[in-house]
């Protein structure tokens, strides 16, 4: 990443165009997702008054906290994929790609040999913080290697993120929680009830948070020695993109599991059109980062009706397809 990447691709009311599209079209997502499923809940069950009370009851305690807990998801990861693109400074870069989420599934597995009674907040600070310490280990090993190309980088994330799950996946075997495991490492809002998805608003937290320093994130992305020739305290911008990302990274594993790819796709297809400026760009890609989970959802549910095929395998699908594409397409900007 670099300086001239920053320019805007289009015009200002260009962008504002493309902007109100998006915005008019999450909704339009959000309201199909709440009427999408086995339980029939539509206008027409909202108004009966033979199935109304059962409808209305579906519709709170599932739909709506499905549909709120996708939109944190969806926007969280991909502003997080974005900050790790500016760390690392390869459009590679994801939590899936460089050891974050597996660092994450390996805490909250300890969590649960260890400690199995501690509540879900704690839960969720051993996981960041398992998330931290994994994301911090894959930039110190970058820093060691050498005039390292744009594909090593993201091939020692997930190097580095194979050999963790290595390990978690030898304890779980060990003690009988494959099947914990799994739910883990593959992404599902079907569970998604009311009083169990909470913990993403911490995500929409940190999200604000990011776009509050989207600028300094912006300068960081530039690389150690510019950020700091420009007075930045290039160390602190970095430990706090870090903390962001674990945070966002372990309330999502900790609530709906792994969602392959949606850090990395988002903000390139993003990046494509309008630069690299997280202050213009950051709105959008957590725009984009929500619509997007929110159509995987829905194609998930209506793909295999009435089962359910998980986000977690939706979004790897199309997620590795554009991956490749991304790796393969002439001319890629890469770093």
């Amino acid at each position: 990443m670099n300086p001239t990447q920053i320019t805007p691709a289009h015009s200002p009311a260009t962008e504002r165009v493309w902007l109100l599209a998006a915005v008019a079209v999450v909704p339009i997502l959000a309201a199909a997702s709440l009427f999408v499923g086995v339980s029939n809940v539509s206008i027409e069950t909202l108004l009966s008054d033979d199935t109304s009370a059962r409808a209305a009851q579906v519709l709170m305690i599932s739909r709506v906290p499905r549909t709120l807990a996708l939109i944190l998801a969806g926007a969280g990861i991909a502003v997080s994929g974005t900050i790790m693109q500016m760390l690392a400074r390869n459009r590679f870069v994801e939590p899936s790609t460089a050891g974050t989420v597996e660092s994450a599934s390996l805490g909250i597995l300890a969590v649960m040999l260890l400690a199995p009674d501690l509540p879900v907040f704690a839960r969720m600070i051993v996981a960041a913080l398992f998330a931290f310490l994994g994301t911090a280990l894959f930039l110190a090993i970058l820093r060691q290697i050498p005039l390292r190309s744009v594909l090593v980088v993201p091939l020692v994330g997930i190097m580095l993120g194979g050999v963790i799950s290595a390990v978690t996946t030898f304890f779980a075997y060990r003690h009988d929680m494959m099947q914990s495991l799994g739910a883990w490492t593959m992404g599902d809002f079907s569970g998604v009830l009311q009083g169990r998805y909470e913990l993403l608003w911490i995500s929409f937290a940190l999200t604000l948070v990011a776009y509050v320093a989207a600028g300094r994130f912006t300068v960081a992305g530039m690389g150690e020695a510019f950020a700091t020739n420009v007075g930045l305290n290039y160390r602190r911008i970095v430990a706090l993109g870090l903390v962001i990302v674990s945070m966002v990274t372990a309330t999502v594993v900790a609530t709906v599991g792994m969602v392959p790819f949606l850090g990395l796709i988002v903000p390139n297809v993003v990046s494509l059109a309008m630069g690299d400026n997280l202050r213009r760009t950051l709105p959008w890609i957590a725009i984009v980062g929500a619509g997007f989970v929110l159509a995987c959802d829905i194609v998930g549910r209506v793909v295999l009706y009435p089962y359910e095929v998980p986000i977690g395998a939706v979004t790897g699908i199309i997620g590795s397809a554009l991956f490749l594409h991304l790796l393969l397409r002439k001319n890629a900007r890469v770093g």
